[in-house]
């Protein structure tokens, strides 16, 4: 891999057309390039077999499939979660993480089969670290670096599909979630024009409500999800009720202030008569008290939408801690008493660090021993 290698990663349709016809390949090339990359997951030249010598050594020389080195990675001790460092060709790192959920009780602890897995749902990231800034976050308290290119995003998804195909699963990843290292609607196009990669046909083919992006409430980027009338999930991380506490939790409400985002996503409901998901982690002593979650209730009362409640998955840096789980209980209680529906987030991967930019800060932390954590080969 070099400067001037295209990562073919980064091109939709009509522009790997243009680099084609550049080439003087016949158009039909793209559709047997898009097959290989995207439905067949091959990240080898050699691998395409009804391309024409020339064309594979050309495709070597100038291209590469993706711009991502795996360095590290974690597995959770049920074997079910997975989470990967990659570094990118300016040395910089960004993490990805695999979910897979069970579809009946059991570990696959229980049986030297594969285990039956329901749900292969991975996370990925947008920017190396992130300009938000919340507190209580690892990312966000390691600071903001840059934005994620198109080739980028794109090849923490099939990173992943390429090891769940290995392991036999027909449907390799069953779902995308955007809500990793960094805030998506910061840059928008590149976030849309993902989204586009992960649902067009010709390339991952994946259904829209199968994909979820995720925002700390940048206003602005929910209504460009409206305008693209689109029918992919979304997701605010909410956290506080009110703008005092929300300010310190979740900086970016000092620009966009609650009243602002809850009339954001009440258009989209609107438009799109699709639900909300509302993210709130609960923080011992800080947003987890029974007049907070009557708060959250009045705040929503009216929206179409589904509260995720997250016992915070704690960092070595911050000074909030998780809520005990009787006050978490508590808080689901009384949004229910209102009406409105929660989930209680299960948890996947909380030994390995598996919150966003867990990994990244530890192999940082522990750079001058590479003994310390697993390393990938």
């Amino acid at each position: 891999m070099n400067d001037k290698q295209i990562d073919l990663l980064n091109l939709d349709t009509h522009e790997l057309t243009g680099l084609v016809q550049s080439w003087n390949e016949p158009v039909y090339r793209v559709k047997q390039l898009q097959q290989w990359l995207y439905h067949e997951l091959v990240d080898d030249f050699d691998a395409m077999s009804n391309l024409p010598h020339p064309l594979r050594a050309r495709l070597k020389a100038a291209t590469t499939i993706g711009d991502l080195k795996l360095i590290a990675t974690q597995d959770s001790a049920d074997a079910l979660t997975r989470k990967a460092l990659f570094q990118m060709r300016d040395g910089q790192t960004v993490e990805t993480v695999l979910m897979r959920y069970l579809d009946a009780p059991g570990s696959p602890e229980d049986s030297t089969d594969p285990p039956n897995v329901a749900r292969r749902t991975v996370c990925i990231s947008t920017q190396v670290g992130c300009p938000v800034g919340c507190p209580f976050c690892e990312t966000g308290q390691a600071g903001y670096i840059r934005n994620l290119t198109l080739g980028e995003v794109v090849a923490q998804v099939l990173y992943f599909a390429r090891e769940q195909k290995r392991a036999g699963f027909e449907m390799p990843l069953t779902n995308i979630v955007i809500m990793g290292m960094g805030e998506p609607f910061m840059k928008f196009n590149v976030t849309w024009r993902a989204i586009q990669a992960f649902t067009d046909p010709a390339r991952l083919g994946m259904g829209a409500r199968r994909v979820t992006v995720s925002t700390s409430g940048y206003v602005d980027g929910i209504r460009q999800l409206i305008e693209k009338k689109s029918q992919v999930n979304l997701a605010v991380s909410l956290h506080a009720a009110d703008d005092a506490l929300r300010d310190q939790l979740v900086p970016v409400n000092r620009k966009y202030p609650l009243r602002e985002l809850m009339n954001a996503c009440r258009e989209y409901v609107h438009a799109t008569h699709r639900r909300i998901t509302f993210e709130y982690a609960l923080m011992d002593n800080v947003n987890d008290s029974a007049q907070q979650a009557e708060q959250v209730a009045q705040l929503l009362a009216g929206v179409l939408c589904h509260v995720n409640l997250i016992p915070l998955n704690p960092t070595s840096e911050s000074p909030y801690r998780r809520s005990p789980y009787a006050r978490v209980l508590e808080f689901q209680r009384v949004l229910n008493r209102h009406n409105i529906p929660t989930t209680l987030r299960v948890e996947k991967g909380i030994e390995i660090m598996a919150g966003c930019g867990q990994l990244r800060q530890q192999v940082k932390r522990h750079s001058a021993n590479v003994n310390a954590l697993p390393l990938a080969t």
